[in-house]
């Protein structure tokens, strides 16, 4: 039984550059880590999330370089625990500490619904975005336009992930690179209106 995982266009044999658009296309998320990272001027909240969209980074990097199941198990522990840790502090940030215990179970909880109907971690994180930008429209917080910005880029960015294999014989290349160069951009933004939102309290 190989370890082996051939699951995108641009890949079509085992080897460290079998994927060169998806590897590189990691950079925006190194980017983005050092953007944020810089934006944080020492804050514990905007450097722990710098620190995980590194990790984003490393996880991703290594996958689409081994192309290995234990390596693509890391890639989507990395994005998970950027995503558990962002809703606990964007809860804790916009809403206060008392609610902010429930943004990580809720989510999971979410997840695994979506998880059941076919969908997963991208379609709950999807449906996150709508959340949020529902939630701060009805408290009149003129962030959600932030949100919504960042939201509307993931969406495109999931469907050209999933339409990933069903372009292969007109994109050789395939369109999961450019999942990664706009995951990085909804990266730096939501962490980046975060930050600022915690500067400004």
């Amino acid at each position: 039984m190989t370890d082996y995982v051939d699951g995108y266009c641009e890949r079509v044999a085992p080897g460290l550059w079998g994927e060169p658009l998806n590897s590189l296309g990691n950079l925006a998320f190194l980017v983005a880590a050092v953007l944020v990272w810089r934006l944080a001027a020492g804050g514990r909240a905007g450097r722990l999330l710098a620190a995980l969209i590194g990790l984003v980074f490393a996880a991703s990097t290594v996958f689409h370089l081994l192309a290995t199941r234990w390596a693509g198990v890391a890639d989507s522990v990395s994005i998970l625990v950027f995503v558990l840790v962002y809703v606990v502090l964007f809860a804790r940030v916009f809403y206060g500490r008392r609610l902010s215990w429930l943004a990580a179970p809720a989510f999971l909880v979410l997840t695994a619904v979506t998880a059941l109907l076919g969908g997963g971690l991208y379609l709950s994180a999807l449906i996150a975005f709508g959340v949020v930008v529902a939630l701060l429209v009805f408290s009149r917080d003129d962030d959600w336009t932030h949100f919504a910005v960042a939201g509307a880029i993931f969406a495109l960015s999931l469907s050209l992930r999933t339409l990933d294999r069903d372009v292969c014989d007109y994109v050789p290349a395939g369109t999961h690179f450019l999942w990664h160069l706009l995951n990085g951009v909804v990266l730096y933004l939501v962490s980046r209106t975060l930050v600022l939102r915690r500067t400004t309290q």
